[in-house]
Formats: C-alpha cells, structure tokens, sequence
C-alpha cells in the first residue's frame, strides 16, 4: 500500500478538531493558507483513521452483543458490564478517533473550497463526513456537528446537534454530494477505498443513504421509506467490489483489531462468543471453519502461542458463553474441560477447547478494515423490501446478500485464508431461501453474522438496537455499571465536562442522563 499519511501533524488535538461549521452543508468555511498541500492526501489519512477500530469497539459493543466472549479482566467492560482497566478511557475511542478523521476530512474540504477542479474530490469528502458522523451519533446520539471544524473561526466549545437533525443534514448530504459526482471528471488520486473511481463512490453514496435510512425505521417509518426508496432508485452497491475496506499495512499501519488480539492476553482469552457460534452451526453455515480455530496442543503454552494456526475443523468449533472468569468458566454450562498441562513447566489451558478468531484471518496485521459492504446493503434492500417499500424482491436481495457475506471474507487478507469454497456457498443459499414468515428474523441474523466475522461492531451493535434481533439475554455480574439491561449506548468522554461543560450540559438536559442506559432518538422504545 502507498504511504500516503505524511500529515499526521495535523492530528494533534483532535478531539477538538471535533469544532464545527455554521451550517450542515458547507462544514468549513475558513480559507487554509496552506494551499501548496495536494488536497486529496488527506483523504486517505482520513479513511485509515476513521476505519481502524481495534480496542474502540472490541471492549464494548463486540461483548454487549455478544458476538465475542472474554474472560480477561480489561474485558469485563464488554463482557460484564464492569468498569476495569481504563474502561471510562477506552469509550472515548471511538469519539475521539472519528473527530480526528472528520477533521482531516474539514480541512481538505477547506483547501478545495471554490476550486471546480476538485468537484468529486469535494463530494467524495462529503460523504465520507455523513459516514464518519453517522458512527459518533449511533454511539452517542447529539453530538457536534453544524459546527465541527470551526477551530480557525475560533469556535472551541462546538454546540450538541439534536440527532434527529443530524440524521436530516446527513441524508440531504448524501443526495446532494451524490448526485454531483461526475464519472467522467477526475475522482480522488489518494483514495483507499476505490481508488479514485467515482462510479463507487456514488454507489457508496446511494447505499449510506439507505443504510441512514434504515435506521430510522422504528423512529419515523415513512421517512425511512422514502429515503431508502430514493436510495434504490439511485443505485446502492452492486457487488463485492464495491466493498468499503481499508487494507491496513505493518509497517506503519497495522490492523488495529489485529494488535489488540496479538497481545498475549487477549490472545489467550478471546473468544468467539456461544450466541453468535451457536446460531452460525445450527444453520451449517460454511463460514465457520473460515473464521473459527481452537489452539492445537495442551496447556497454557500453546494456547499463547501466537504464531501457531489453530485447528479449524467445523466439527471442534464452540463459542463461549459471556459473563465467565478465568476460574469461574469452570461453572459454566456445557463446559468442554480445560486442555491439561504439556509438561512440568506449563499449566493448563481453561479456554483450550473453546473457539478463538482465526489466526491466519484476524491476526494479521497486514489484514482489511471493513466499514460498510454490498452484503449489508442487500440485507437492508431486503427488509425494507419486507416492509412492502420499493426495493425490488425480497428473496433475491438476501440470497445475494448471503453470496457476498460468505465471498468478502476472501477479502481481508491477500492469503485468502477465509475463502469459503463458491460450491459451498452456493449450496447454502439454496438451502436457505427466505421465508416470508420469518423473513425479518432471517435478514437481521444474517445481518449479525456478517457485520460480527468482518469485526464491524459498531453496526452490529447499532442495527441489534434497530431490530432486537437476536434476542439476548443480559449479562448478570457483581458490579455492573448497568444492571437488567444490556447498554443502549456509550456514554460521552469525560473530557467534555470541562473542554465544552456548558454544550455537554446542554446535550445531557436534552438527550437524558450521560449513562448507558439513555436511548439515542432512533431507537425509541
């Protein structure tokens, strides 16, 4: 991959490069007198910022949907619903991270700013601003954003917009930038995701306007539907070439997720969770030996050693269940045994038997950031399809959906260690055809399936808070922050208390209590 993050400088601060612009529509204003800089490097700085995720998502959303399961104690905050290990530190990742890139993503926007030349480089911004706000407000809910990136005119302490009014700018961003691409003028020269082509770009465009549009369905229904209508009607992806990824390098830019898995104790005690495993073995999806290993050989040891593909036969697999310690695991239903001891100098391995993140797949550092991808755009076309909307039929969108979500795994590394044999999957999907009966159910699992084996949590946590799909059962444990419940969302960083008090204030009046028990305006009762 070409280096192109030479402006990392510009990072600095960002959590309030979260600042902000008067106006959803033109997010800075500020003229930049740094025009020498070639504009379109910071998009890629932008898209490898906003796509890495690693701790961000893994010690929270990843446990609370119970996609992942751990035992360690720094993941009692996902898994249990317990502060541990710098948990009121790592919920501001997200916030954090996605400012920073949204900064960059303002900036460029201000050295092009009344320069035709750098019309579909000034869209393409656009809708990569809908995309990384639309992250910070599923999470949080109110959020900066009329004026994020003011920093240059002064503004510091950026006011809270109302979801409800974000999710408007965002989706008439989405139309308006979408519509302005131009295939036949030049696209962006340092894009990670298409390489400049505008034909995805406004494919991308379309398929966020429905993704936007989707998550409204149990907050306004006809709003959703019109969206998601204009969306189908301008054409979302088309296949998985059109997948939105991020191929991360190592010398430099390694795989967020693949870092924190590679630490020794995440290593050992990171576990594909029993819901998600469970459901993916009762259908014999074929994916299951692509992204599940247990450790080859006995004792602690082994089950440490990183640079040691596992055994991935589908047969061996089991997910473990969520709300277990190291020694409590012992207790838990259906417990396999640990793997005993390899000799006098090792220990035994509790969670031997139990089904990690496929080595070859998931640890490597060289690996694909996946932010959105044409399997999750065919499940949403699907259900709205359900819905009776005019997205085409049902039953086609989802067996394409399950074709894509089974060949993108073949993506996340140049090996193809996940590829999952075409006659396989072709075999699945005519096995499991939809069902108007249960169609919503099939649709929202499959959804859960593979936004969790792309490691996408963000979205499985946001659309399980959509659909209630799957059912899950909380967590009980000593100490929760939240009890009876499974978290509704994050609460902000604290950091705002005294960097912007008076708009968090504000926000928190408005929004509700800053707790993890709050719902964002979406996801109404």
């Amino acid at each position: 991959m070409k280096k192109r993050y030479i402006f990392s400088f510009l990072v600095a601060g960002a959590t309030f490069m979260a600042s902000c612009t008067k106006n959803f529509e033109e997010i800075n204003t500020q003229p930049d007198k740094t025009t020498e800089i070639d504009p379109n490097y910071f998009m890629s700085q932008a898209q490898i910022q906003f796509s890495q995720t690693g701790y961000d998502q893994l010690l929270f959303q990843s446990m609370w949907v119970q996609s992942l399961a751990s035992t360690y104690n720094y993941y009692t905050n996902g898994d249990k619903y317990v502060f541990s290990s710098g948990g009121t530190g790592y919920y501001a990742n997200t916030w954090n991270r996605a400012y920073t890139a949204l900064g960059l993503v303002v900036r460029m926007r201000t050295l092009i700013k009344d320069k035709p030349e750098y019309a579909n480089l000034d869209a393409c911004a656009t809708i990569m601003q809908a995309m990384i706000i639309q992250r910070i407000t599923d999470l949080y809910g109110d959020a900066p954003y009329s004026q994020a990136g003011l920093a240059d005119n002064g503004v510091y302490e950026p006011v809270f917009d109302k979801q409800e009014d974000i999710y408007a700018a965002i989706l008439t961003q989405l139309e308006q930038a979408t519509a302005a691409l131009d295939a036949s003028k030049a696209g962006p020269t340092a894009d990670l995701l298409y390489g400049g082509n505008v034909a995805q770009w406004k494919r991308l465009g379309y398929s966020l306007m429905l993704k936007a549009g989707m998550r409204l369905t149990k907050v306004d229904p006809q709003t959703a539907r019109t969206w998601v209508e204009k969306a189908y009607a301008g054409g979302t992806m088309s296949s998985v070439a059109d997948n939105a990824k991020v191929l991360t390098d190592p010398n430099g830019n390694a795989s967020s997720n693949a870092d924190a898995l590679r630490v020794t104790d995440d290593f050992r005690e990171v576990r594909w969770g029993r819901t998600l495993l469970n459901y993916m073995q009762s259908t014999d999806d074929p994916r299951v030996s692509a992204i599940a290993e247990i450790t080859v050989g006995n004792g602690r040891r082994a089950n440490e050693n990183r640079d040691l593909p596992g055994n991935n036969a589908d047969s061996l697999q089991l997910g473990m269940p969520n709300g277990y310690t190291i020694t409590s695991i012992v207790n838990a239903p259906n417990y396999p045994g640990s793997t005993p001891a390899a000799d006098a100098q090792d220990a035994a391995a509790p969670l031997g038997k139990y089904s990690r993140p496929r080595l070859q797949v998931y640890a490597d550092r060289a690996s694909a950031n996946f932010i959105y991808t044409y399997g999750e755009s065919e499940l949403l076309l699907a259900e709205a399809a359900t819905r009776g909307w005019a997205t085409g039929a049902a039953a086609t969108h989802y067996a394409n959906a399950l074709t894509a979500d089974m060949a993108t795994l073949a993506q996340y590394n140049t090996t193809g260690a996940a590829t999952v044999n075409a006659s396989d999957i072709a075999t699945y999907v005519t096995a499991h055809p939809l069902v108007a009966a249960t169609a919503l159910q099939q649709i929202n699992m499959e959804y859960y399936v593979a936004t969790s084996t792309t490691f996408n949590f963000n979205e499985t946590y946001a659309n399980w808070r959509r659909t209630g799909i799957p059912q899950l059962t909380p967590v009980t444990f000593s100490g929760q922050f939240i009890t009876g419940q499974i978290p509704r969302r994050v609460p902000y960083p604290g950091s705002l208390i005294n960097t912007n008090g008076a708009n968090y204030q504000a926000a928190v009046q408005s929004q509700g209590p800053d707790n993890f028990a709050t719902r964002v305006w979406w996801d109404a009762q």
